[in-house]
This record gives structure tokens, C-alpha cells and sequence, in this order.
């Protein structure tokens, strides 16, 4: 059942969200992960408006989304974003909805 990563995220400062972007959407892919939506046109329709980057990231199943978000070259990707004050962020897995 697909599975989908959906975060948001502030960049607060440029240059160390940028190191981070140098090497998470390879992270990504090579654990199967598939873009479906980074950035681009939005409007918040209900909630904060502090978050301005949106994405949707689509896998095969649960435990493969949660392994690239737990791996050690993903982990190092986020280090810059997040020790490095790159960005604000916030992450889910959902699982697909499918109904019987």
C-alpha cells in the first residue's frame, strides 16, 4: 500500500537548507521515494501560514519511507537543515487510504 511523506517546511536561512538539498532528493530515490509535489504554487486554506515550502513524497510502503528517513546518509543530509538553522520542519508518513 503506497505510502506518502508529507512535510512543510521555513527556510530560515539559504545556505545550510541548500547543503541539505545537495543530497536528500538523491537519498530519497535511491530508497524509492518518488517526488509528487516540492515547492511551487500553494495557499493555506486552515492553519499557520509560518510554513512556505510544501512536499509530497510517495513510496511503496511504511516501513520503506521510514527507512530512508531513518538512514545514515538522509540523517546526514538533515544535519545541515536542522543543526546548521536551515529551516524549520515538519514531516509525516500517511498511509494511502484504500477503501473495501
Amino acid at each position: 500500500m503506497a505510502v506518502y511523506w508529507v512535510a512543510r517546511s521555513r527556510i530560515n536561512d539559504p545556505e545550510p537548507y541548500n547543503k541539505y538539498l545537495a543530497t536528500a532528493p538523491s537519498v530519497i530515490e535511491q530508497h524509492g521515494g518518488e517526488v509528487l509535489a516540492r515547492g511551487g504554487k500553494y495557499k493555506v486554506l486552515e492553519g499557520t501560514e509560518h510554513y512556505n515550502r510544501f512536499i509530497i513524497l510517495k513510496f511503496e510502503s511504511f516501513e520503506q519511507a521510514e527507512a530512508c528517513f531513518r538512514s545514515e546518509e538522509y540523517q546526514s543530509a538533515a544535519v545541515h537543515r536542522r543543526a546548521g538553522g536551515g529551516g524549520d520542519v515538519e514531516i509525516w508518513l500517511v498511509e494511502a487510504y484504500v477503501q473495501d
